[in-house]
């Protein structure tokens, strides 16, 4: 049963969190995500550990809310949660000096020792929540709280309070898993003595790894892009997971990371030098004039600026920027680049700072303010990652209208849709290899296309810019999530109006277009009819020998098919038999013949002998047939049974009236040949309406007339054959 009164309680465990300590996209996540899940209709309760690094104008803010004791092991450690709300969201920090006051988050040699109480403490928490929140869901992030569904299957399950706890597992970026010495099994985690944790903890005979034990413990997995969760489920980029993550494919999803589009906005970021809009980007034009006075580069419009905001690190694409950036930099494309990593990339960049002095700045430090001007400056930023679960960066470029350059993969794909230059299409640009050739390649597309098409470029960069990246789609997607693992729990009418309004309209939309689909289709289909039955028309007049060929087979049949709509036409037109009418009807045909039989029969008039009149009235009664069918093609549908006996009736008429018509052609030489296809066509008219005066009688006559014409074909072929010899002869 639901409980209608009961929102979605969600404890979000993340390692750092915007504003108070970041390091990388996971921070970027966590401060922004919970918000838009507050802003959806659910409470969240966000877990960090309490660094030291944190300001003090957020720790004085703090408010203590509970103290216990977490045991790790054989120790018992201290644990405090700190509460702070901040911009409508509770935040609680995990509080032991012993292990989060330091000079920053990783890169200890206890680390395993420190995030295994982190998560034990996370835990533990859930017993001490303010009163009225009951967890549903624990949302852990990367190996630094993998270890908490673990936890919670092996110590706290069978607990009232803990048997409603589903537990979600993100997955920021594999290649960080959190492997240990197998020594933490039994002396940090006290799982040694449970045979299914410790197998399934472990990754190799000595070591365990905390990302594993989460894969299998938890309930749901998610990825923050959709690519990403079909990579990381290959070898080449599940650095050793990808058989487990295969198992678990049913548990697996992507979805797409968001951005804070409030404080990232050129139009209101007081960081910036000029704010801009999508509408006027004449302030964009001034960052970037003040950028390159800033960082020592020539001042000129005239130039692309291309900047890169970045670890150095093979992952990040570092090899290919090495391998392309002399080639880049002498081609005419000012280069800037902020970030700190791996020596030899560090020197590297210097080198070539060195080198092109005034086209090239290479700022080695980590600076966010500079960052944020680099985004508004620049026109081009380049993000050539070898893997990218998701990437933000990419993502904040094309919010201050800087085109990406990206390779494609992960998230890189999922965002950058690469420019086609015949639509017009795209948001920035892409290559798909990791190669730097094809970086370079890619790079030079971009250039050319802001030398040589402005508008086109600037057209670019106004589709980059109105991009929704907002949390609040990634949001109601983690709701779904949320959700489907608690049906009991009823969501609230703001998120499920919110999450129904584009699925009304996307089905309303077809149902409305059926009907003025369905006229066309009809309408094609009577067209193709028509073609198919026009066309054969046609080609007598281009190749008459060819056609003549298969002039006696389709004689009979056409005739019936002429019959048909002529006696359709006498069905829809009842009672309309007067002799006025019938006058009108034969002098309307006639100057129908007479028209068409020049078109069709110029040619054989000239060379053709005498002999050839008997054929070419039968070829002049196929083609008005033919045009007659295709003129009433949608009368012939509404034939009914009483049409079909007319129609047999009128057919029997025209074969017997056939006969007299070859008799009578032989004996007039050339000239006089249109009269007796005037004759024809009053046969013809005649014909039908004696077919409906006596309908019954047709069943007894059907065969014997449609016999002579059929035995009369073998001796116009005969006559085709001796006009065609004659022909070449002469």
């Amino acid at each position: 049963m639901a409980y209608s009164s009961k929102k979605m309680q969600i404890v979000f465990a993340s390692a750092e969190c915007a504003p108070f300590v970041k390091t990388g996209g996971l921070g970027d996540v966590a401060g922004s995500l919970p918000a838009a899940l507050v802003r959806a209709g659910a409470e969240v309760i966000v877990m960090v550990p309490k660094y030291a690094t944190i300001k003090d104008e957020y720790k004085a803010q703090m408010e203590h809310f509970s103290d216990f004791y977490v045991s790790l092991g054989w120790r018992n450690e201290y644990c405090g949660l700190e509460k702070l709300e901040h911009d409508g969201v509770t935040y609680m920090f995990i509080d032991n000096e012993r292990y989060f006051a330091r000079d920053y988050p990783y890169g200890f040699f206890d680390d395993g020792e420190r995030f295994a109480f982190f998560s034990k403490a996370i835990t533990e928490s859930l017993q001490h929540l303010p009163v009225g929140f009951e967890c549903d869901i624990l949302h852990c992030n990367d190996w630094q709280t993998a270890l908490a569904p673990v936890f919670l299957r092996e110590f706290y399950q069978g607990l009232p309070l803990y048997d409603r706890v589903k537990t979600v597992f993100s997955i920021h970026n594999v290649a960080f898993q959190g492997q240990f010495s197998d020594t933490v099994m039994e002396d940090i985690l006290g799982v040694a003595h449970i045979p299914a944790a410790a197998s399934q903890l472990r990754c190799d005979a000595c070591s365990v790894n905390y990302m594993l034990g989460a894969l299998r413990y938890a309930d749901a997995i998610t990825t923050v892009s959709p690519t990403y969760a079909g990579e990381i489920q290959t070898p080449e980029f599940g650095e050793g997971l990808d058989g487990v993550l295969r198992e678990r494919s049913y548990a697996l999803q992507g979805i797409l990371n968001g951005i804070d589009v409030a404080g990232f906005d050129p139009a209101t970021d007081k960081r910036i030098a000029a704010n801009y809009t999508v509408e006027d980007r004449t302030g964009k034009a001034v960052c970037k004039a003040k950028l390159q006075e800033e960082l020592g580069l020539e001042v000129r419009d005239d130039r692309p600026l291309m900047v890169m905001v970045t670890r150095l690190t093979r992952q990040k694409g570092m090899d290919l920027v090495m391998y392309a950036l002399d080639r880049i930099l002498a081609g005419g494309v000012q280069v800037a680049v902020l970030g700190t990593g791996d020596r030899d990339y560090e020197d590297g960049l210097r080198y070539f700072q060195h080198k092109y002095p005034g086209t090239m700045a290479a700022r080695i430090e980590f600076d966010p303010a500079l960052s944020q001007r680099m985004y508004a400056a620049a026109d081009m930023f380049l993000m050539p990652s070898k893997f990218e679960p998701c990437g933000l960066s990419q993502i904040i470029a094309m919010r201050y209208g800087t085109l990406p350059i990206v390779r494609e993969t992960g998230g890189l794909k999922d965002t950058v849709r690469p420019y086609n230059e015949f639509t017009g299409e795209g948001t920035g640009f892409s290559f798909r290899n990791f190669n730097g050739d094809e970086m370079g390649d890619a790079v030079f597309r971009a250039a050319r296309l802001f030398w040589d098409n402005r508008d086109a470029w600037n057209q670019l960069v106004t589709q980059a810019m109105s991009q929704d990246f907002s949390w609040t789609r990634s949001a109601d997607k983690y709701l779904d999530l949320y959700f489907f693992m608690h049906p009991e729990i009823e969501r609230p009418a703001a998120v499920v109006e919110a999450a129904a309004e584009p699925k009304p309209k996307a089905e309303v939309k077809p149902v409305e277009a059926e009907p003025a689909k369905a006229e066309p289709e009809v309408k094609a289909e009577v067209a193709s009819e028509a073609e198919a039955e026009v066309k054969p028309a046609a080609k007598p007049a281009a190749k008459k020998t060819t056609t003549r060929k298969t002039t006696a087979k389709k004689a009979t049949t056409t005739k019936a098919a002429a019959s048909k709509t002529t006696a359709a036409k006498t069905t829809t037109t009842r009672k309309r038999t007067t002799a006025a009418a019938k006058a009108a009807a034969e002098a309307e045909a006639a100057p129908e013949v007479k028209a068409e039989t020049p078109a069709v029969e110029a040619k054989p008039a000239a060379k053709a002998p005498v002999k050839t009149a008997a054929k070419k009235t039968t070829t002049t009664k196929t083609t008005t047939a033919k045009k007659a069918t295709a003129a009433k093609t949608t009368t012939r549908k509404r034939s009914t049974t009483t049409t079909k006996k007319t129609t047999t009736k009128a057919a029997a008429t025209k074969a017997e009236a056939k006969p007299a018509a070859v008799k009578e052609e032989p004996k007039p030489e050339v000239k006089p040949e249109p009269a007796p296809k005037a004759a024809e066509v009053k046969a013809k008219t005649k014909a039908a309406p004696k077919a409906e005066a006596k309908p019954e009688p047709a069943k007894e006559t059907p065969v014997s007339p449609a016999a002579p014409a059929e035995e009369k074909a073998p001796s116009k072929k005969t006559s085709v054959r001796k006009a065609t010899a004659a022909r070449k002869r002469r």
